[in-house]
């Protein structure tokens, strides 16, 4: 009898510790859309500590839940964003603040002077609390909070993941940028064009279709890789320049013709992922490092017979119908 009673308290134990720890972090699956589909921390003790525990600084977001429609718009649009979300939950310890709610909240929002009732704020802080960089504030953009994040990750010495500065480039191309530029090139084969340029750092998308001939048309960063540094790579990989004023015709079924032949083509991913995997796996090199901890672990479990074929699909839907499978 005793040793069934010990058996019975320990289970108590265990299962009060899991409810315990599974109510330190909200569930985006039904959480409020001000918190976007981010998994976050609620108590301050409790992120200072894991903060210390995994040596990651914290992201304070100071929200107004329920909140206005800036609030909402915040949730939706940035921090639901896919590779915003990952970088977030794996490279910081998430911590929501509601600026419009009293008790412990309340005395985080009086121990940094936040404001109550207040539009979104952001800071990053270290494990004591000091803010790593200058806060967030009246810059309700994706891009803003990016830049943020990576001078954050730049001040603690922390390495940049591929991930990240995959969402740095989306972001680029979202924001139309001006160092984002448009080139087109001929050259024999399409799918090798791809897969060469596709390499080039600043390279961001690469596209097959049809120009008077097989053609490649490329987005690049101008502030990454110059016209004439372009035109160089092309020309000693026998391709020539094409004109950008010619009628493009997209080459669908030709488009990312590595990633097609792969296991990859079962995950969502993003247009800038795609370009950089496609020239990986043509290159013989490995995809791995332009993958989200979530995109690694859904690979792992691909079946080949039963998954649905994603990559040409939108990303957002696509990543949302990941999640919930």
């Amino acid at each position: 009898m005793k040793n069934i009673f010990k058996v019975l308290i320990l289970s108590l134990v265990i299962v009060v510790s899991q409810n315990i720890n599974a109510q330190e972090r909200t569930n985006p699956k039904d959480q409020e859309k001000e918190l976007g589909k981010i998994s976050w921390y609620r108590d301050y003790d409790d992120a200072i500590a894991a903060s210390e525990k995994e040596n990651k600084p914290i992201l304070i977001l100071f929200q107004e839940v329920p909140g206005c429609s800036t609030c909402v718009n915040y949730g939706n649009n940035v921090l639901s964003n896919p590779l915003m979300t990952e970088t977030i939950e794996n490279e910081f310890i998430p911590l929501a603040i509601f600026n419009n709610k009293k008790g412990k909240d309340l005395k985080i929002l009086q121990k940094y002077n936040e404001p109550t009732w207040n539009n979104p704020v952001v800071r990053i802080v270290n494990k004591n609390g000091e803010n790593i960089v200058k806060r967030v504030a009246s810059d309700y953009s994706a891009k803003g909070l990016y830049n943020a994040i990576i001078n954050a990750l730049k001040k603690e010495n922390k390495t940049i993941p591929g991930y990240v500065k995959i969402l740095g480039s989306e972001l680029s191309i979202n924001y139309n940028t001006p160092n984002i530029k448009e080139a087109h090139y001929k050259m024999y084969c399409f799918w090798t064009g791809e897969k060469q340029l596709g390499s080039q750092e600043g390279v961001l998308l690469t596209q097959a279709g049809f120009m008077n001939g097989e053609v490649v048309k490329v987005k690049y960063n101008a502030s990454k890789i110059s016209k004439e540094e372009l035109n160089t790579f092309a020309k000693a990989n026998q391709m020539q320049t094409a004109s950008n004023s010619g009628n493009f015709t997209w080459a669908e079924k030709d488009e990312d013709y590595y990633l097609q032949h792969s296991k990859l083509k079962y995950l969502p991913l993003s247009q800038v992922q795609k370009t950089k995997i496609n020239s990986a796996l043509g290159n013989r090199k490995s995809p791995l490092t332009y993958l989200s901890p979530k995109q690694k672990k859904w690979l792992a479990k691909v079946d080949s017979s039963k998954s649905e074929v994603l990559f040409t699909k939108d990303f957002n839907t696509s990543w949302s119908k990941m999640i919930k499978s």
